[in-house]
């Protein structure tokens, strides 16, 4: 039970930093950011593999790095609907 609260609070937490970096406002508030920190988690685990501090499942500087490049790829695309429209 423990875990699971853990791994949303740092969801939350990397999806709030993420945000900060990329310079965009994620839409949705805490759940936005708690998606976005569970996707960039993903991402960044992805593209640069497990390294440097893990809490909670989570290898901190890559979830914070693909955090920042979902969320600043998120902004790139809803602007680009809004100019569509």
């Amino acid at each position: 039970m423990w875990g699971i609260i853990l791994s949303i609070v740092l969801a939350v937490i990397i999806g709030l930093i993420g945000d900060a970096l990329a310079g965009h406002d994620m839409p949705g508030g805490i759940i936005g950011a708690m998606i976005a920190g569970f996707v960039g988690a993903w991402l960044g685990a992805l593209l640069l593999g497990n390294w440097g501090p893990v809490i909670g499942n989570f290898a901190i500087i890559p979830a914070i790095i693909g955090t920042a490049l979902f969320v600043f790829l998120l902004g790139l695309v809803s602007r680009l609907f809004r100019q569509a429209a």
